[in-house]
């Protein structure tokens, strides 16, 4: 049996496109790459492209076979350091150090790696940059959903070769997962429980043999070193598409908590707000660490269905109340203090954001919403503002 190497293809990142109004014809070219400073959102190879060869222009330890970095290396890339020339690494995940130590070297092992949390516990952000240490590319990745089909785990076929010529190898369209095992590099797939349950289980063999055979053209692709495969799932998604036995065993779960304290997630929501601020430009504002304190203990409180001080009870919403969802919340009250403001945040900017993200049941949620504003915020020193606002926008 011969070995098929599917060709890459280029990063995500050198493909984006660039549309302006135009009244000119049509024209054939093809369309020219948008600058790095026009992209809305950079992969994380890219956005910390400086940090990433900072470390590896120091890193002097073992690296397993084609890793860009050393095991340590990663582990500092995601938990930050400051390196012997004086470069700081910034932290993207704030957390314990074991679950990063434990997942980097689950990849550096046969075993797949399982992230798994509830909504908002930086999954994705997680295994992004994992993969972008490692490989150098996080774009090899797989989107779950109850539509994702065989091929997009497997591979495809480019239908006009398939009947012009037959099975062939150009008429071959590799998957991520394809394409990672052929280049020993870290592929993704995101909500692996959302993917149908006859999908999910072809990827036993792949994670088992290291081998994707392709019986229309009596080969296989087997996976060279350095190949690995991170998966996310939430922990609410439990009983969507269960994982088999078969599949779970290929993997190493490493569950990612909801931030530890108040400080802890506050200065996650600090750091993402002010990464996706600049990205957007919107100006730094006064203001803005108060509110952000006030967002994440209304969120931290609706949770854990007790107020910071244990002292009261309050009823807890639907909705996950997600430290991702107080980053969206605090970055649009950032956008209203800066276009429709005084340019200073202030809790009418997040009030009408909290609001969105409590209540998602109309009847429920509102109701715990209204007692949790009447009952605690009203009495709460120092929060008459949000008071009014919270009032305001719930009428």
């Amino acid at each position: 049996m011969t070995t098929e190497t599917p060709a890459t293809e280029t990063p995500a990142a050198e493909r984006a496109l660039t549309a302006e109004p135009s009244t000119a014809e049509p024209s054939t070219a093809e369309p020219a790459s948008a600058a790095p400073g026009e992209v809305l959102r950079l992969h994380a190879e890219d956005a910390f492209g400086a940090e990433l060869a900072a470390l590896a222009a120091q890193d002097d330890r073992p690296r397993p076979e084609r890793w860009r970095l050393s095991p340590w290396a990663v582990a500092t890339y995601l938990l930050g350091g400051e390196l012997p020339d004086g470069t700081v690494i910034t932290p993207k995940y704030i957390g314990p150090r074991r679950i990063v130590e434990v997942a980097v070297t689950t990849l550096a092992t046969d075993r797949a790696l399982l992230l798994l949390g509830v909504p908002g516990t930086a999954k994705t952000w997680v295994s992004e940059h994992l993969a972008a240490a490692i490989s150098g590319d996080s774009t090899l990745l797989v989107q779950g959903t109850a539509g994702t089909p065989e091929e997009a785990v497997r591979y495809g076929w480019n239908y006009a070769q398939l009947l012009a010529h037959g099975p062939s190898r150009d008429a071959l369209v590799p998957s991520p997962l394809m394409r990672a095992m052929a280049d020993g590099k870290i592929a993704r797939v995101e909500e692996l429980t959302r993917i149908p349950a006859d999908v999910q289980d072809s990827l036993i063999t792949i994670l088992s043999e290291k081998t994707l055979p392709i019986p229309e053209l009596g080969a296989e692709t087997q996976a060279v070193r350095g190949f690995n495969l991170i998966a996310t799932a939430n922990d609410r998604d439990r009983g969507v598409n269960e994982l088999s036995s078969a599949l779970r065993r290929r993997f190493n779960t490493v569950v990612l908590p909801l931030p530890a304290t108040l400080d802890e997630e506050v200065d996650i929501v600090t750091r993402r707000v002010g990464q996706l601020g600049r990205s957007l430009d919107l100006p730094e504002l006064p203001g803005g660490a108060e509110e952000i304190r006030r967002v994440v203990t209304v969120f931290r409180e609706l949770r854990a269905g007790v107020t910071a001080d244990g002292r009261t009870k309050v009823k807890t919403p639907s909705g996950t109340l997600s430290t991702a969802e107080a980053i969206s919340v605090v970055t649009n009250g950032l956008a209203l203090a800066t276009h429709f403001g005084d340019g200073v945040l202030r809790a009418g900017d997040v009030a009408g954001g909290i609001l969105g993200a409590v209540v998602r049941d109309p009847v429920a949620d509102r109701a715990v919403w209204r007692e949790y504003v009447e009952g605690v915020v009203r009495e709460r020193d120092g929060w008459k503002d949000f008071y009014r606002a919270a009032r305001e926008h719930a009428n």
